[in-house]
């Protein structure tokens, strides 16, 4: 009996440890990155739009290309960049201020930038992974990979191409929660002004990449094509396009003023925005890591919230919101993915929920729940301390 408490009393001690310290640790890695693109014309546009991505604090940048407009000169560069984003980039070797310590600021080519061919400029003032061109890098839990969708990339710009098999290869091997592939020409746009580049339609999806995100054309827009998320984000300063109608797969389209992304990442979820340069929030979408699978979250769709009390013994109560009639389904698993209870399995109308949960035949531990609203679903973590 005194080896069986002495047992009980070391688990409710362990539990407290994970409690205390993962799962707040886990909230410690999380990566916050802006993305901007077709930025790089110096004047109140790129700065509105550069005041706002520096008021986020942002861990790094990422950038779609047509970093240097008109001709991707090194006589602009300095101007068009390190007057907005000096103090992201390492080494900085121009005129306006100190740079970072660590470098903080990753782009990718355009074709503005390639008219300077070969685009020496670019290598003379950044330096970047590789070479240059296309690279991969890791922060936090996102592994990216910049490519070049430039036709006068010399190692081509077709899947099967030195540059396709390399990022075949890269995505195949990554062991990362997300990844993110970045690069100029989008694959698809609804934009009349340049709209989808066929030859960028390559597999990504089964080579394993979480998210696409290009420029080139001069607006927002969110798509889903072949159950990959893709988006067009060009509105970094230069100018604004049309659209045309919108192309099967098109979600969200925006053109009425600059602005940038921010994306928030950590092992359980990425969601990106899109910000005007008013800081006025445009479009929010999540992409969710859970024990059934990565699924898509619209945040207008329904709202899961956290347990309580956590942690619990025995009982606790769950609560979620849905937005219209649905089938839903909540379903409680531990640690290996097992499913533990089904709480919820019908049709409900939209309204708020708050569902009682009763583990008094669960031993102690970290339980996940999810809640699943038609395709989508969202999960929490919960702790039963007995």
């Amino acid at each position: 009996m005194h080896n069986f408490l002495n047992k009980q009393l070391f688990y409710r001690i362990l539990i407290l440890i994970i409690v205390l310290f993962y799962i707040p640790n886990n909230a410690q890695t999380s990566t916050r990155f802006a993305v901007i693109g077709d930025y790089g014309l110096a004047g109140t546009a790129e700065e509105d739009v550069a005041n706002l991505v520096n008021s986020w604090n942002v861990d790094f940048i990422i950038t779609l290309g047509d970093n240097n407009y008109p001709d991707g000169k090194a006589s602009t560069i300095d101007e068009n960049i390190g007057q907005y984003y000096h103090q992201y980039i390492y080494p900085y070797v121009g005129s306006y201020g100190e740079g970072s310590n660590v470098n903080r600021f990753f782009p990718s080519l355009g074709n503005h930038d390639w008219r300077s061919n070969p685009p020496q400029p670019y290598y003379n003032y950044f330096e970047l992974p590789d070479n240059e061109r296309y690279y991969d890098f890791v922060w936090g839990d996102v592994h990216f990979f910049a490519l070049d969708s430039d036709t006068d990339e010399p190692d081509g710009v077709s899947e099967n191409s030195v540059q396709g098999q390399w990022l075949q290869n890269a995505l195949s091997t990554s062991i990362f929660t997300w990844n993110v592939v970045y690069f100029h020409h989008p694959p698809y746009s609804s934009s009349s002004n340049h709209g989808s580049q066929g030859y960028m339609q390559w597999p990504f999806k089964n080579w394993g990449a979480t998210t696409v995100i290009a420029g080139h054309d001069h607006t927002y827009e969110r798509l889903i094509v072949d159950d990959l998320l893709y988006f067009v984000n060009g509105l970094g300063g230069k100018s604004k396009y049309s659209f045309s109608n919108p192309i099967p797969g098109s979600q969200v389209r925006y053109n009425s003023d600059y602005g940038a992304m921010l994306v928030e990442a950590n092992q359980d979820s990425i969601t990106f925005k899109f910000y005007s340069r008013a800081n006025d929030l445009i479009d929010t979408y999540t992409l969710l890591n859970n024990l059934s699978g990565v699924e898509s979250l619209p945040t207008n769709t329904f709202k899961l919230d956290q347990n309580f009390p956590n942690p619990f013994n025995p009982s606790t109560k769950i609560r979620f919101q849905i937005r219209e009639n649905s089938f839903v389904k909540l379903i409680m698993y531990d640690v290996f993915g097992n499913e533990v209870s089904t709480i919820v399995n019908e049709n409900r109308p939209a309204g708020i929920y708050e569902e009682d949960f009763n583990a008094s035949n669960l031993p102690s531990g970290i339980y996940m729940y999810t809640l699943t609203v038609g395709n989508y679903s969202d999960s929490k973590k919960m702790v039963l301390l007995k």
